[in-house]
C-alpha cells in the first residue's frame, strides 16, 4: 500500500472543506503532514479510516494558523492513547525551529499536565534544518527551506523504495532554489489558490499564492509526470474539481489531480 490522502484541500479561510493537509500511507503506518486549524483534524482522520495508533511521524511545514493549530490536538490525542497504554513506540514530529517553538508554547499553555508531560519523552520533536536527510518509514526525506517571504516554511522531498519521488512545495509559490527537488518529480504537491480566470476576484498573488494555471505551467516546466493541487478558495468547492482541472489541461499535459477531502490517490 502506498498511497496519497488528502485530508484537507483549502486555504485558511474556507468553511466548505478543512485546512491543507495530508498523510501518506505506507503499509500500515502514516506520514502525517501538517494538521489544519483545529480539532477538525481528528474528525476527517475517523473518517480517513486513519488509525492514530499507526502515526508514528509528522511534518509541519510552518507555524501559520490553518497548519499549525490542528497540531496540538493531534499531541493531545496521541499523548491520551500513551496514557491509557493504547500507544506503542515514540510519536515524532519534524519541523524547523519556528514551528518548534510555536507548537511547544500552545502546548504549554493549553494541555494536561499529564499530556503535556509526554513532550521529550514519549512525543519527540526534531528540529529539521535545509537540506537534511532522514529516513522516515521506508522513505528517504529530504527537508528544505523554500525561502517564504512571509512565516519561515519548509518542503520536503520523498524517494520511496520503489524508485519514485514526491516532493511537496508547501503553500506558497515556486522558489527556483527548490527546483534540485521537484524538477522530473513523480509527484508534485503544489498549492493553487484559485482559477487564473478569477485572480481578480480573489487576489492570489496579494496573498503571495499561485493560480491554477501558474500551477500548471510550473509542473510542465519541471517535467512532473504528476500534479496535485490544493490549498484552494472554496467558493467553487461543487464543481472546483472540474473548473480546475479544465483549466489546468491548458498549461500541463501530465496526470493532473485535483482532490476533493478525504480522496485518496493510489502512488504506485
Amino acid at each position: 500500500m502506498k498511497e496519497l490522502i488528502l485530508l484537507g484541500t483549502g486555504n485558511a479561510m474556507v468553511t466548505k472543506c478543512f485546512n491543507t493537509c495530508f498523510a501518506i500511507h505506507l503499509d500500515d503506518e502514516y506520514f502525517l503532514v501538517d494538521a489544519g486549524g483545529g480539532n477538525g483534524i481528528l474528525s476527517q482522520l475517523e473518517k480517513a479510516n486513519v488509525d492514530m495508533r499507526y502515526i508514528h511521524h509528522m511534518f509541519v511545514t510552518h507555524a501559520h494558523t490553518d497548519h499549525v493549530l490542528g497540531v496540538i490536538w493531534v499531541i493531545r490525542k496521541i499523548a491520551t492513547l500513551i496514557n491509557q497504554g493504547k500507544y506503542e513506540g515514540k510519536f515524532h514530529i519534524y519541523c524547523h525551529d519556528v514551528s518548534k517553538n510555536v507548537i511547544e508554547t500552545i502546548a504549554k499553555l493549553t494541555l494536561k499536565k499529564k499530556d503535556l508531560a509526554q513532550l521529550g519523552k514519549n512525543i519527540v520533536f526534531h528540529e529539521v534544518t535545509d537540506g537534511q536527510q532522514v529516513e522516515i518509514l521506508s522513505m528517504h526525506v529530504i527537508f528544505f527551506d523554500i525561502l517564504s517571504t512571509k512565516a519561515k516554511q519548509f518542503g520536503f522531498c520523498a524517494d520511496f523504495d520503489d524508485g519514485s519521488s514526491l516532493c511537496c512545495l508547501g503553500d506558497e509559490p515556486y522558489n527556483e532554489v527548490c527546483r534540485l527537488y521537484a524538477e522530473n518529480a513523480d509527484w508534485l504537491l503544489a498549492e493553487a489558490f484559485c482559477l487564473y480566470a478569477d485572480r481578480d476576484i480573489f487576489k492570489p498573488y496579494e496573498k503571495h499564492h499561485s493560480t491554477v494555471k501558474e500551477a500548471c505551467e510550473l509542473a510542465e516546466k519541471l517535467n512532473v509526470k504528476n500534479l496535485v493541487l490544493y490549498h484552494t478558495e472554496d467558493k467553487h468547492i461543487e464543481n472546483r474539481k472540474e473548473l480546475y482541472t479544465q483549466e489546468g489541461r491548458q498549461y500541463y499535459y501530465g496526470n493532473l489531480f485535483v482532490p476533493n477531502d478525504l480522496e485518496r490517490i493510489n502512488l504506485n
